[in-house]
């Protein structure tokens, strides 16, 4: 039996939260910076949400406990600290199991959340569009669902017949558990929600298909939350999408027309922000809308040169993007913020992703308008016409065409041998003739093509 007072799960489980207490576990392999850094941003995450955090704590352990998470001594020293200082919630970094969370509550006698639940709460303040609240609703009931449970004897099981003593037929009580009712209703549900996006998916798929008959080019804006992505794509089309110094301010879709130099356009699609630690579940939700972006013919990966993490927030987003199979579209990185950063730092990461990734970023100022210009040129450059897949070997003295086939095209292999490089890209014709006289298999080798004519 639960004792009175103590905090009930149920289908109301995202509650409001006040003042709350955040925990940090660091684990072998995490730095104390790595742990503060992911403490600030959940910092940001409940300041987003409503709330204010009074306090945080930091515990090192080896592992994380099995019932508890951070061990019986620290859940004591929880529950006179968050007394104290008059705290309505702990909130920990990492997600909790079930148990683990219910055996927190019990502990420190307070409601206890994770990074998850905090994402969660975010997404549906922020969602819109039907699409957009259906798939927030599916992610908080799949985490919803193993937290059910009862609580005293208002969902005790009421017993029929005669297993309850009674007189057979008209004496039957309702035979289920309040909790068995609640799980049964959360299940019917999430099948309708799926049943839902599945139809979203195929009203996308349709708009997607016609887009590829009328020859349309899509560029996806990517990144970390707070990157500024809505600010740029305000920039560079005249959008009035909202733009809030706050995470995941926009989660819906957002799509424009880019007008090019040359007199062509892109189509340009915002899409959600990401964070360390995504919830699985959130990811597995809006996974039908964010597979569009694997669809692109073009990232636009928008990141804050002004932020100390940035490089971390980098590997979080291409974490994302390979789960969702968008690895693979070729990739513009964006340094925006540089009107609040220091030149010497914008430069230095500039040159670091040059050197680990064979990236070539644009700097820019979405709120100055510094550099867009210049993104809006690398933008045509990078967005294909008529494509070829080639296969070369570049010289090790010719390095700057490997980076050219990275910068303009889709390197599917890259093997480095006594001679150069092996390369096998996918360009456009331009940037193939760049390559030519490296070419394994020149395909133009009968005939000039038009385009080498041009």
């Amino acid at each position: 039996m639960v004792e009175e007072g103590a905090p009930q799960e149920g289908v109301d489980i995202i509650r409001p939260v006040e003042r709350a207490v955040i925990v940090g576990v660091q684990l072998p392999g995490r730095t104390s910076a790595e742990v503060d850094a992911s403490l600030d941003e959940l910092t940001s995450l409940l300041d987003t949400a409503g709330a204010v955090v009074v306090e945080r704590v930091v515990q090192r352990r080896d592992a994380p406990d099995s019932a508890t998470f951070i061990g019986r001594g620290k859940v004591a020293e929880l529950k006179d600290l968050a007394a104290a200082l008059d705290a309505d919630a702990v909130v920990f970094d990492d997600d909790l199991a079930p148990a683990q969370q219910r055996a927190l509550e019990e502990g420190i006698r307070q409601k206890v959340l994770d990074r998850t639940i905090v994402i969660l709460d975010i997404f549906a303040q922020h969602a819109t569009s039907r699409e957009g609240k259906a798939q927030v609703e599916l992610a908080q009931l799949t985490y919803l669902l193993p937290r059910l449970r009862g609580w005293g004897t208002a969902l005790s099981r009421q017993a029929g017949g005669r297993v309850a003593g009674g007189g057979g037929m008209g004496g039957r009580g309702p035979g289920e558990t309040q909790l068995e009712v609640d799980r049964r209703r959360i299940m019917r549900r999430m099948t309708k929600l799926r049943r839902d996006l599945k139809d979203f998916a195929q009203i996308r798929a349709t708009k997607s298909a016609e887009r590829d008959r009328n020859r349309v080019r899509v560029a996806a804006i990517v990144g970390y939350t707070n990157a500024g992505k809505s600010s740029l794509l305000n920039r560079v089309t005249g959008a009035e999408v909202l733009v809030e110094d706050k995470l995941f301010a926009t989660l819906d879709p957002t799509v424009r027309q880019l007008d090019l130099q040359d007199g062509s356009d892109v189509v340009l699609t915002d899409t959600v922000g990401f964070v360390q630690k995504l919830p699985h579940g959130l990811v597995e939700a809006f996974k039908s809308t964010l597979e569009e972006t694997a669809k692109a013919d073009l990232l636009i990966h928008v990141v804050d040169a002004s932020h100390p993490e940035a490089e971390a927030h980098i590997v979080a987003v291409r974490e994302v993007l390979e789960e969702i199979g968008a690895d693979q579209v070729p990739e513009q990185i964006v340094l925006n913020k540089i009107d609040q950063a220091d030149q010497a730092t914008v430069d230095a990461l500039s040159r670091r992703l040059q050197i680990e990734l064979g990236a070539e970023p644009v700097a820019v100022s979405a709120q100055t308008g510094e550099g867009v210009d210049d993104l809006i040129e690398r933008i045509q450059l990078r967005l294909p016409g008529r494509r070829v897949r080639v296969t070369a070997n570049v010289p090790y003295a010719r390095a700057e065409l490997v980076a050219l086939a990275h910068r303009r095209g889709n390197v599917v292999k890259e093997v480095h041998d006594d001679t150069g490089t092996e390369l096998v890209v996918d360009l456009d014709v331009r940037a193939a003739r760049e390559l030519r006289p490296y070419l394994l298999d020149d395909p133009f080798a009968d005939e000039p093509e038009a385009w080498e004519r041009d």
